[in-house]
């Protein structure tokens, strides 16, 4: 089986997140290839057996990129199971309406898109202070001290959970094996 694992990326962690999607699937013995949105060059998606998205939630929304392949590739993507990665340092937050916030941005794509993912998975993100310019390093500090995590500026942190992602992309193939 060949699965197509996508994603847009603004600091680098949702390609990491793709990347240990796509991995994981490899160590399976499926096929997989990995893209990023932005490129042109893969495949229609509806030729795979499956397909994965990464997209970070920066600001509220998720980069264009993603919100124009979906648009696009819509009706190919409705035709194979699909694993939607939501990605955001929110849904990690102490503050539970920051985390239903959080858990809302997906079906914002979706009105906005007209497609719906038929699973949707939700990873904290990370600070990546060492790539913030002063001022966003700055800021993502001081909502980081609010949040009570950590304010080292000297270092990047990662707070998705690398177990329950597998888990996740496991329920996808589940679904095309059975």
């Amino acid at each position: 089986m060949a699965i197509l694992v996508l994603y847009a990326t603004v600091e680098g962690h949702s390609r990491k997140v793709a990347t240990r999607i796509a991995e994981h699937l490899e160590d399976r013995n499926y096929i997989t290839l990995l893209g990023d949105v932005r490129e042109p060059g893969f495949t229609v998606p509806g030729t795979f057996d499956a397909v994965f998205i990464c997209a970070p939630v920066h600001v509220g929304r998720y980069p264009e990129p993603i919100a124009r392949f979906i648009e696009d590739w819509k009706d190919a993507l409705d035709l194979v199971p699909t694993g939607f990665v939501s990605i955001s340092l929110s849904i990690d937050s102490h503050d539970p309406k920051e985390r239903a916030e959080a858990q809302t941005f997906p079906e914002k794509l979706s009105m906005r898109t007209g497609f719906y993912a038929s699973h949707v998975h939700h990873a904290a993100g990370a600070l990546k202070y060492l790539e913030y310019d002063y001022f966003k390093r700055c800021l993502m500090r001081q909502i980081a001290e609010k949040e009570g995590g950590p304010v080292d500026m000297s270092r990047d942190y990662e707070f998705t959970d690398w177990d329950a992602l597998e888990g996740f992309v496991d329920d996808v193939i589940a679904e095309i094996t059975d």
